[in-house]
């Protein structure tokens, strides 16, 4: 089930207010797990095993790091928490990355090994990250251990950051799981933001999906058309995600949960450091937080800092899914990284904000090509086509998909930069507007849903 669906909007979302809001405070959590589990074995009952496996495994690790450090045995607390991360890693490993590993051994040393055929359980990258910053959190003594396993399975399981996130580390919301705050202005506020994701998912990420599907098929095409398709997919995934993170802080609102913002108009951005300070912030947090300070951050010198970030970019690749297109990706914006970092950053600080968004959109847009396609052999040849290996620059295709797909790309290019939003954001016309809009984007969205069959979600295998 995804939240772009009338499924969803229509059936499971109502009932499952009209029972969080039905029953005491007390209950409102076991009604959210219920509901929550119902929602992940929707389309895969089966792993809903392993999600219960990690929500029990690290509910006693978390009491046991807190037992043995209120004791002082603080030997036995850290034993406990490599327990929890091997143990946390060794599930997400054998379900995400067994094949992967397998299939280059067979590459690499020639032998048949059999290939584990695995399919990838839904958002068990996000409740993973989730529950493994939870004991490390409670060793750290940055949150209490809970003691309740209806609300720990509540904070696993919760269905509206489930399958996509924003990531939610426990400390975050220790005590909004305890108690919720409730009002008409909030609940209202996560209704105008789910049909804000909605609208972004529906109307721009799909519509603009098809234009790169029909691009990344054609084997024969000029450098414009090549570039015309990288941008319909960097908007596609900008939408598809930053849409899929609207409609989840939405429902949090709905429910009386607060989730940290995911992205923050990255296509704004001035450097691809700025970038990633505005993308995917809840994986760059977890990231920056659970690993790289950790690894000892800039703090043991600059080769062990250049070792560091190369390590957390290279992980943050393959955290996006079993190939190497994404282990390449990784390496690529690492690298990028520490040359701004020594180099470039002082440059583009000094240039006009045309010249370093220049830089940042055409750096970015590469990267796309690079993670788009999972065979890298056919993404080296997209990029050799965006890059004048056809011997080609227009094609007969290319007008015809630009003028056809124009106003959905001058949308898009609305939409996705900053614009738009400081426009708006000063006249009082806009906040009369907006009710009667967000109706209208509401209605658009589902007659879209009803009529369209393309509608997918791309982190769904991640």
């Amino acid at each position: 089930m995804v939240f772009s669906s009338n499924i969803f909007i229509f059936f499971f979302l109502p009932a499952a207010i009209l029972c969080y809001y039905a029953v005491p405070s007390k209950f409102k959590n076991a009604v959210l797990l219920i509901f929550s589990l119902v929602f992940y074995s929707w389309g895969e009952p089966v792993y809903i095993l392993i999600m219960l496996f990690s929500t029990v495994f690290d509910y006693a690790n978390g009491l046991l790091i807190q037992k043995f450090q209120t004791a002082n045995r603080n030997n036995f607390a850290k034993a406990v928490l490599c327990l929890s991360v091997i143990g946390n890693l060794s599930v997400l490993c054998f379900f995400k990355y067994s094949s992967f590993l397998v299939d280059n051994i067979n590459n690499l040393s020639g032998l048949s090994l059999a290939v584990p055929s695995v399919s990838l359980p839904v958002g068990i990258s996000f409740y993973t990250f989730q529950t493994m910053s939870y004991t490390i959190d409670v060793y750290r003594k940055q949150a209490n251990a809970q003691k309740n396993i209806v609300d720990f399975g509540a904070f696993v399981t919760m269905f509206p950051q489930l399958v996509a996130g924003p990531i939610v580390q426990y400390k975050d919301i220790e005590q909004q799981l305890k108690k919720c705050s409730f009002s008409k202005e909030r609940f209202l506020y996560g209704i105008a933001r789910f049909i804000q994701g909605l609208s972004k998912k529906v109307l721009l990420a799909n519509n603009i999906g098809i234009l790169w599907e029909q691009i990344s098929a054609s084997h024969k095409i000029g450098l414009a058309t090549a570039w015309l398709g990288a941008a319909a997919f960097a908007f596609q995934i900008y939408f598809d995600f930053s849409g899929y993170s609207d409609m989840a802080i939405g429902l949090g609102e709905m429910f009386g949960f607060t989730f940290r913002e995911n992205f923050d108009r990255p296509y704004a951005s001035k450097s691809i450091t700025e970038f990633w300070r505005r993308w995917h912030i809840s994986l760059g947090s977890w990231f920056r937080e659970y690993v790289y300070i950790p690894l000892g951050g800039n703090r043991r010198g600059k080769a062990r800092q250049i070792f560091n970030i190369l390590t957390v970019w290279f992980l943050t690749g393959l955290w996006h899914g079993a190939s190497w297109n994404f282990a390449v990706w990784g390496a690529y914006f690492g690298i990028i990284l520490l040359v701004e970092k020594f180099i470039l950053l002082k440059y583009l600080k000094k240039l006009p904000a045309f010249f370093s968004r220049f830089y940042c959109l055409f750096t970015v847009t590469v990267s796309w090509v690079i993670f788009a396609f999972d065979n890298l052999s056919d993404g080296i040849a997209y990029l050799g086509s965006m890059f004048g290996a056809s011997g080609r620059i227009f094609t007969g295709d290319f007008f015809f998909l630009l003028s056809s797909n124009a106003l959905l790309i001058l949308l898009c290019v609305i939409f996705g930069g900053k614009g738009l939003a400081r426009f708006t954001s000063n006249r009082k016309i806009f906040c009369y507007m907006k009710p009667a809009a967000l109706c209208a984007l509401f209605i658009v969205s589902v007659c879209f849903l009803v009529g369209d069959s393309y509608n997918p979600f791309l982190y769904f295998r991640f």
